[in-house]
């Protein structure tokens, strides 16, 4: 009797390369001549990355250099999700950025309806934050993954315990 093969989808943040990645824009700004005398700073909270600027063009400033060091490092820009810009103490101004793990139900359900309207023989079913799909045959499974590889959700997807 055959057993069923089954691979798990997961969208996570390296928080290792995403503390490195921070570590280099905090180098980056501190010795970059347009950030001289600058109260410009980036800092990791948990799950936050707080952003802050003498003001809104610096800030955006920031926003690069630290986009350009996260995709240097392999971090994926769409598990960042910008709050809006304020004013802080002091004439600066704050943003946070938070970083996004896991699947929300709502993606969840748009993946498994996905699978469903492309009549793959596969089972997906949703665990919390993840997904997992099984199916007989492990080439139903690479089509689902290259499926939804070709679809945009709106998260970075990885593919995990291939098995």
């Amino acid at each position: 009797m055959a057993k069923d093969s089954s691979f798990d989808i997961v969208s996570k943040v390296d928080i290792p390369e995403v503390t490195n990645a921070i570590q280099q824009a905090q180098k980056e700004l501190s010795q970059r001549f347009d950030f001289k005398n600058s109260k410009s700073s980036i800092n990791l909270e948990g799950e936050k990355i707080i952003l802050v600027s003498d003001d809104d063009f610096k800030l955006s400033n920031v926003v690069d250099i630290l986009e350009s060091k996260l995709v240097k490092r392999g971090v994926s820009l769409r598990a960042l999700e910008y709050g809006k810009s304020q004013s802080a103490a002091g004439d600066t101004v704050k943003q946070e950025v938070k970083l996004v793990q896991g699947i929300a139900q709502e993606k969840s359900k748009l993946i498994n309806k996905a699978l469903k309207d492309s009549k793959i023989k596969v089972v997906s079913s949703i665990q919390g934050e993840e997904i997992r799909i099984s199916g007989k045959n492990k080439d139903d499974l690479q089509a689902a993954i290259a499926l939804l590889r070709k679809e945009d959700f709106g998260i970075e997807l990885q593919f995990i315990n291939f098995r």
